[in-house]
């Protein structure tokens, strides 16, 4: 038997709403098949399987809030019969035991029963519970009674609705609270001579129609896939009490969403793909997250973020890291400066690059050399 928890698709999040399953009972599910929808304080998100198997049961209903790590469905493995499968924990709430030893004060103070579901939409409805006709076993009120006392009757006046773009602010500051809680950070800067990127970047592009031209944020992304070859201490996780490297490198991009906020999505394996695949899977992240349409597997395994606010404007960001993530990249506008070289002195396109870094893992010094490895392979743009 195997249990499809709610994973964690973020530092921020606590809970997410189940919108809808994409299997029913008895389907057969194949690793990285989408299971169902969840919907946090950002984005929904389509929930990955990451096992093969059987769906068994279904234990939550579309509309819950279900706290991260939640049980959602079982599944059997291959050649697990149904029957072997042990009986998942019902959701019925106990009966109230009684108070004292009036009975007229017993009867007032039992409750009727009803699943976690059927309370939690009932409240969402200011429907009174009493009032409703339970269909379940042992005269439990379910979901469907809740719907169908609302389709029958109407429901009362709705309470005022959280505000989500409030919701999603308390979940980034909580989240970026923690990180500044737990995480010793420290901080460097260094200024990235571009035109050589820009000199390639324009002769690329003038080959190509409008629609296919790449911009400059693939050349900086695969530029920090590669130093990260260099520097692994720069790439992964710090989990109880100690640096988990990956081999892999997953590139978590910020991406500011309409309504206001970020979410930072990973683009995988960015070191060993083409600028052209980074630049369809970049654009094909960024309509997705802004339309509400993300995959579990690129809220997870983000080993490093890279926040990239020149388009914006900004000269340079210092970031804040995401844990369990161990450093956090941050790039500025490309602005003209006087650089010295060979002993003259020009006006230089010039992006201020930063680093966040966890001191647990790294210091100063490798942090130092990890963003020199950036700028000098946005040096050699025809290498990338």
């Amino acid at each position: 038997m195997i249990d499809f928890t709610l994973p964690s698709l973020g530092a921020d999040m606590d809970e997410g709403k189940l919108v809808a399953w994409k299997v029913a009972p008895g389907d057969v599910v194949k690793r990285g098949q989408i299971v169902a929808v969840v919907e946090t304080s950002k984005a929904a998100v389509e929930i990955e399987s990451w096992h093969d198997g059987t769906v068994h049961e279904l234990l939550r209903e579309p509309g819950e809030m279900v706290p991260v790590g939640t049980t959602l469905a079982t599944f059997l493995e291959k050649g697990e019969a149904p029957g072997s499968a042990s009986q998942s924990v019902s959701e019925k709430e106990p009966e109230a035991k009684p108070i004292g030893e009036d009975k007229e004060a017993t009867a007032a103070s039992a409750r009727r029963r009803i699943s976690p579901a059927a309370r939690r939409r009932a409240k969402e409805l200011n429907v009174n519970i009493e009032d409703i006709e339970a269909s379940g076993a042992d005269g439990a009120i379910e979901l469907a009674d809740v719907e169908a006392f609302v389709r029958q009757h109407g429901a009362a006046a709705k309470p005022k609705q959280a505000d989500a773009k409030l919701e999603m602010r308390h979940a980034i500051a909580a989240a970026m609270s923690r990180s500044k809680r737990e995480i010793p950070h420290y901080y460097l800067s260094e200024p990235v001579p571009m035109h050589k990127a820009q000199q390639w970047l324009e002769a690329f592009n003038a080959e190509r129609s409008v629609t296919d031209r790449m911009l400059m944020a693939v050349l900086q992304l695969k530029a920090v896939a590669l130093a990260l070859k260099q520097f692994p201490d720069m790439n992964g996780f710090y989990k109880d009490g100690e640096h988990h490297p990956s081999e892999a490198i997953h590139i978590g991009v910020a991406i500011s969403l309409r309504q206001g906020g970020l979410v930072a999505p990973a683009i995988h394996d960015v070191a060993e793909k083409s600028l052209d695949i980074i630049m369809q899977e970049l654009m094909d992240l960024v309509q997705r997250t802004r339309a509400g349409s993300l995959r579990s597997s690129e809220m997870m395994d983000q080993t490093i973020t890279v926040t990239n606010l020149g388009e914006q404007g900004v000269e340079s960001v210092h970031g804040v890291i995401y844990p369990p993530q161990v450093a956090l990249v941050g790039l500025g506008r490309v602005v003209e400066r006087p650089w010295a070289e060979s002993g003259v002195v020009s006006a230089v396109p010039v992006m201020t690059a930063t680093l966040a870094a966890d001191h647990r893992v790294s210091d100063g010094h490798r942090g130092g050399l990890f963003l020199a490895a950036i700028r000098d392979q946005l040096q050699q743009p025809e290498k990338l």
